[in-house]
């Protein structure tokens, strides 16, 4: 791996440590050219996926523009970034075993609502606004008032088994 501090092409790791629940595995690296200390990750890519725009445009995959939009709906709440790691993995995995390496940006943003709704209300509010382009205060009323009638569905549902 190499140093992104002096570009040395060899650093050495200090300390292996899985992390995302078995999902990844961390480690801690040092340069011995210039001594930097930095972290690295290493994850299981089953297959490269291709985003399709709404406009059509096909763009590679990006974890980590995934991680900050996520990052960027929790922000001020009470998440931790191993939580919101660990959403982004389970995401990731589920679209890798689809079968198809190409996947609408739709479909992303709904599994990331989805994940969001279950760890977060405000995070899932937040996201939905931005991915559903809210323009007004009655936008974001509307959105929740939906989602009430959606779980008050869901409890009568569960009521009546």
């Amino acid at each position: 791996m190499r140093c992104p501090f002096c570009s040395n092409p060899d650093t050495q790791v200090k300390d292996s440590r899985p992390s995302e629940d078995g999902q990844a595995i961390r480690r801690r690296r040092q340069c011995p050219a210039c001594g930097a200390r930095f972290t690295t990750f290493e994850r299981v890519q089953l297959r490269d996926l291709q985003v399709i725009k709404s406009d059509g445009k096909r763009v590679p995959f990006e974890r980590d523009k995934l991680v900050r939009s996520v990052l960027l709906a929790a922000r001020k709440s009470t998440i931790d970034r191993e939580r919101i790691e660990q959403m982004v993995s389970g995401i990731i995995r589920r679209l890798e075993s689809g079968g198809d390496p190409d996947i609408p940006s739709k479909r992303i943003g709904e599994l990331v609502m989805e994940g969001l709704r279950n760890l977060d209300p405000v995070a899932y509010v937040r996201y939905a606004s931005v991915y559903r382009d809210f323009r007004e205060v009655a936008d974001f009323s509307e959105f929740i008032r939906g989602e009430k009638l959606a779980d008050e569905s869901d409890e009568e549902e569960d009521g009546a088994d």
